[in-house]
């Protein structure tokens, strides 16, 4: 049985740069990649799955009901085929019964599904994996029936699933799965394109101007280095413009590129700069990703490829934990004025030291009427800023700890020329958040409530 969600439905907001509910509060998406969650986790596990990402401030989390991991006939868990003969048309009650439940369950805990309808996979077929089921003509009734379904779900549309549309008949899959959703749930649900990873990591490589898709995605993809996260920005700069988002960047505990032996694993230092990266660099949100969790790896269940720890001791690794306090930082100043912004830093003469480069590349961010800016220190180095990003006469200054969520106030300047901030510890490998607010707006602590 679909309960009828409490939580409000999303939307763009008037500026087409980030996302709100529909009182117009400011939506932060704060998202959790398990995209085999349906069919790999029972109930008891997909209950403490979800209680842990509410408690750690997730507010989405991306599955797809149909999943790569031979998610049409793996019968371990849920014991229910989703469709009857692999054919789209033909759900089976007894599985969409199973995810009705997590729906709710998520629903109750504060926490929208970025529902895939499909893993990519089912409709481009790569590297063996398939089978392709999807036609023009079964992607629209099948979307069409998800629509309805999850009319009044808190649910976010994710199309595609990790596959580029190479074909018309891709591309019209994709567009008819849409206008289906649209058919079925009359519009009230937000639809991106969750794309690959590469060359064409961007829903913009596809669909740049399509108006069934509401914000875009990225899959920056599972490297530590700056320049492939300043993706988001050129797709922030595009036009028409649109929301954008990270919806896979680098997992922890994965292998970097994807070759662990010469670049080893992923730490929450990496997926944190991910974060700060991103979201001062103009998207509207992020989404973390832990290797173990996306394929809900158990030592009975058959992984996609090698993981370090079981998906629920994975759970609670550090980074995952540190996600929430971008989210608090974000949501402890004004929102829907934000502005990428990295003039406020002041370029050394070397410029690959500062602002940087790699993983050690400095960025900010300011709200257009100059009453805060933030700058992220990726390593624990001074850096000199232009004090007239703030446009009142006095400036207070904060530290804020990326892997605490604790704010530290430095004290008051006056807003002349250029200052120089050192963080307060040393450790050349430790990240900060430098925050500047005009004094006169008496904003709380960075990181606590703006209410």
């Amino acid at each position: 049985m679909i309960n009828k969600s409490c939580l409000q439905n999303l939307r763009v907001s008037e500026n087409h740069r980030f996302l709100v509910q529909e009182d117009g509060k400011p939506f932060f998406y704060l998202g959790d990649t398990a995209w085999e969650l349906f069919h790999r986790l029972n109930r008891v596990e997909a209950e403490r799955y979800f209680n842990n990402r509410a408690q750690k401030g997730f507010n989405v989390v991306q599955a797809a009901i149909l999943g790569e991991l031979d998610g049409l006939h793996d019968l371990q868990v849920c014991q229910h085929a989703p469709l009857k003969n692999d054919d789209p048309t033909q759900p089976n009650e007894l599985y969409f019964e199973h995810v009705d439940w997590m729906v709710n369950k998520a629903n109750e805990l504060g926490i929208y599904i970025g529902m895939l309808p499909t893993w990519g996979d089912k409709w481009n077929i790569q590297n063996g994996i398939g089978p392709e089921i999807f036609t023009p003509e079964n992607a629209r009734k099948y979307g069409s029936w998800l629509g309805r379904r999850y009319r009044y779900s808190a649910v976010i549309w994710i199309l595609g699933g990790d596959r580029p549309v190479e074909t018309e008949a891709h591309r019209a899959i994709i567009s008819e799965m849409a206008a289906g959703l649209r058919e079925g749930d009359g519009g009230l649900h937000l639809i991106t394109f969750h794309p690959p990873n590469g060359d064409q990591s961007g829903s913009t490589n596809f669909f740049p101007d399509e108006p069934w898709l509401d914000f875009h995605m990225r899959q920056n993809g599972h490297a530590g280095n700056f320049f492939v996260y300043d993706r988001t920005h050129a797709d922030y700069n595009r036009t028409p413009v649109k929301p954008v988002i990270d919806g896979e960047p680098l997992y922890e505990d994965h292998p970097i590129n994807f070759r662990a032996g010469e670049n080893g694993f992923s730490v929450a230092a990496d997926v944190r700069r991910a974060l700060y990266w991103n979201v001062f660099r103009g998207a509207f949100g992020h989404t973390y990703g832990h290797h173990s969790v996306w394929q809900m790896a158990a030592p009975h269940l058959k992984p996609l490829r090698s993981y370090l720890m079981p998906w629920h001791e994975a759970l609670d690794q550090p980074g995952a934990s540190q996600m929430q306090h971008g989210r608090r930082l974000m949501e402890s100043r004004p929102f829907l004025t934000r502005i990428p912004d990295d003039s406020i830093i002041v370029q050394h003469k070397i410029p690959a030291a500062i602002p940087g480069a790699g993983e050690r590349r400095f960025v900010a961010t300011c709200d257009i009427d100059g009453t805060y800016a933030m700058a992220y220190f990726p390593i624990s180095r001074e850096c000199r800023v232009r004090m007239n990003c703030i446009k009142g006469s006095k400036v207070t200054a904060w530290w804020f700890n990326p892997r605490t969520g604790t704010p530290s106030r430095i004290g008051e300047f006056s807003n002349t020329g250029e200052q120089e901030f050192c963080p307060p510890d040393k450790g050349e490998l430790l990240d900060w958040v430098l925050v500047l607010d005009d004094a006169t707006q008496q904003y709380p602590p960075p990181g606590r409530s703006i209410q």
